[in-house]
């Protein structure tokens, strides 16, 4: 029998949309069960949010990044690779004209560093292999796409 994983989360605002659609605090409280700190969440400022705190769409792309590089360090390390650094820079795009309206397309670009001998031809296959391993990006109807820079030490 397999598992199931769960994942509790909360989203709490509280104020008065009164005074119709531009008068009211976008900005709202994430919680999750088993996990200390909240996180302070707005509408993206383009829909009048606060443009320094995160926002659902950021955070979308975010875990599609977190995602990757969790699993292909994961796949390194059991392949037996040394990396020594990795970080996915990501892009996502919403396009307003495109109805409904959603994010169509993330790009992810992860910068990474190996020590040792290895083949870069194996990287990019463990790369492959964590993007098609990866929860979130399976998760979704968007397009992910990885465009990734590695980087081979001695």
């Amino acid at each position: 029998m397999s598992e199931t994983h769960r994942y509790q989360v909360a989203c709490a605002w509280t104020g008065s949309t009164g005074d119709g659609y531009a008068g009211y605090d976008r900005t709202h409280t994430a919680t999750a069960r088993g996990v200390d700190a909240p996180l302070t969440l707005a509408s993206d400022p383009a829909f009048r949010g606060d443009p320094h705190l995160w926002n659902p769409e950021a955070l979308l792309v975010l875990a599609a990044a977190a995602c990757l590089v969790l699993s292909f360090r994961g796949g390194a390390a059991g392949a037996g690779g040394q990396v020594v650094h990795s970080v996915a820079d990501a892009e996502g795009l919403m396009p307003e004209g495109d109805k409904p309206m959603r994010v169509t397309d993330i790009v992810l670009r992860p910068r990474i560093t190996i020590r040792g001998q290895v083949d870069e031809a194996r990287v990019r296959h463990l790369v492959e292999v964590a993007h098609r391993e990866c929860f979130i990006a399976n998760s979704l109807r968007t397009n992910v796409r990885i465009e990734p820079r590695i980087t081979i030490s001695a």
